[in-house]
């Protein structure tokens, strides 16, 4: 077999590398001040720290692996990575030939009138070879940074997943904690509900002995009322919250996961490091997904611009050909092409241009989103960042006054039970009491949703790094 043709197509795909024409890439410069204003600030560790590692509850840590594995929208996501990953394969594809094998047989009858033996003739035709059909040589980098677009494009979407990922660790962290408070409120509820009961008890007893009067028994029915008002709305509360639970993780959850009360701590972190430049925020997955996006956006000016230039095709084949099968692979019967072809773009009434213009621009909106992807993470580390400082020292302060708060109420009842204290100042000390209680408890659950906020803002590492493509 004259096998030159497709040699020279296979040698000239191997040796002309493509020179590609995108501009070279710069990562922008970021549009945020170095370091954040405030003194504590969130360390790198925070950002790279697996979620299994983060959060410190056993309860939560089945609850996310429950969600992950259930939950639809990082289906979609995993389904769109992979979607991406072979559009990628595609369009890598086209940067080597693409080499076919055939065979045929062709079988003609003469009838006898249209014979030159004036007698009917079969003829038969064979042939076999190996061809590669219109490749493109890539001398000015088209297919080069088509390829590179597709696989910035396949990366961005990696990053996408992340951050689905990311926010779905966190919403479920956050349904948790919602869920503990509520429970400790309703059981708070519970035990007031239950100290009111028993006051009324004794205030009747009071009362019909005579040490006590119908203002007090009435202002004693009141707290009671207002603590049952509670419990019903806490008591249909963690039943929404149940459900919401469930909801986003998916399926029921087993009865011994849910939280009876806050956790001390959520994460691992009793608080957070200190002093982290703000270059962290490019760790985000949504930020680094923007920065694929720029980078498509980029390539694709290289193959605007490989527009302008002449695209070269080869079509070549080598192989046999013979009118009897037994002689088809004699040397005789070889058989070959090698058919180069030009195009010259010569007028196309500023089509190109307009391309190479639309490149250009995408790419600068691209530089814009980027830009904004970072303003944005910057923005929310810092509202997280300065109410994590707030909300350290409210619930240091509620600690306090909730402390002050029940030593009030056991002095009035002191006072009350050796008749130096009416009964209003009893119930005034008792409400003031339950309303410190409930307070701290709607600051600490503040205070752990921040932590959960910061993970989420800061990048955590929620989900394992996406491979990347060469």
């Amino acid at each position: 077999m004259n096998k030159h043709p497709i040699k020279l197509a296979l040698i000239l795909a191997a040796s002309l590398s493509a020179c590609s024409m995108a501009p070279t890439y710069q990562r922008p410069a970021m549009p945020v001040p170095a370091q954040w204003s405030q003194q504590t600030a969130a360390g790198q560790a925070v950002s790279q720290l697996p979620w299994r590692d983060y959060f410190a509850d056993p309860a939560l840590r089945k609850l996310i692996d429950t969600a992950l594995e259930n939950n639809r929208d990082l289906r979609v996501a995993a389904l769109t990575v992979k979607k991406y990953e072979a559009q990628y394969r595609i369009q890598r594809a086209a940067q080597f030939p693409t080499v076919n094998a055939t065979g045929s047989e062709t079988a003609t009858r003469t009838p006898a009138a249209l014979s030159s033996t004036g007698k009917e003739r079969v003829s038969h035709q064979y042939a076999a070879g190996v061809g590669i059909s219109s490749y493109e040589l890539d001398f000015f980098g088209r297919i080069q940074s088509l390829k590179d677009q597709a696989l910035e494009q396949y990366l961005s979407m990696e990053e996408s997943q992340r951050t689905t990922q990311i926010s779905l660790v966190a919403q479920i962290a956050s349904d948790y904690l919602t869920l503990a408070a509520d429970r400790e409120r309703l059981l708070l509820a519970q035990s007031t509900l239950q100290s009111y009961q028993e006051t009324v008890s004794l205030m009747t007893r009071k009362a019909q002995a005579g040490s006590s009067s119908a203002l007090d028994v009435a202002q004693a029915q009141s707290g009671l009322e207002s603590a049952r008002a509670d419990l019903a709305r806490y008591t249909s509360l963690v039943e929404q919250d149940i459900d919401t639970l469930s909801m986003d993780v998916g399926s029921d959850v087993s009865k011994d996961l849910l939280p009876e009360k806050l956790p001390e701590q959520i994460t691992s972190f009793a608080d957070l490091p200190a002093g982290t430049p703000s270059d962290v925020l490019l760790t985000r997955p949504d930020v680094i997904q923007a920065e694929h996006q720029l980078k498509a956006a980029n390539a694709n000016i290289g193959a605007a611009r490989a527009a302008f230039f002449p695209k070269i095709a080869l079509t070549a084949s080598g192989g046999f050909g013979s009118v009897m099968l037994d002689d088809l692979f004699k040397g005789a019967s070889r058989t070959w092409t090698f058919m180069p072809q030009i195009s010259i773009p010569i007028f196309d009434a500023g089509l190109n241009s307009a391309n190479l213009d639309v490149a250009k621009i995408n790419r600068d909106i691209y530089v814009a989103q980027y830009e904004k992807a970072i303003q944005t993470a910057f923005r929310e580390v810092s509202t997280a960042l300065t109410q994590h400082g707030s909300l350290v020292e409210q619930e240091s302060a509620q600690v306090s006054l909730t402390t002050a708060y029940a030593d009030v109420d056991r002095l009035t009842r002191l006072r009350f039970d050796k008749g130096v204290e009416n009964y209003l100042n009893v119930l005034t000390a008792q409400r003031n009491l339950y309303g410190a209680q409930q307070n701290l408890i709607t600051i600490r659950q503040s205070r752990q949703a921040n932590m959960v906020t910061l993970y989420k803002v800061l990048g955590g590492g929620g989900v394992q790094e996406g491979k990347s493509a060469s």
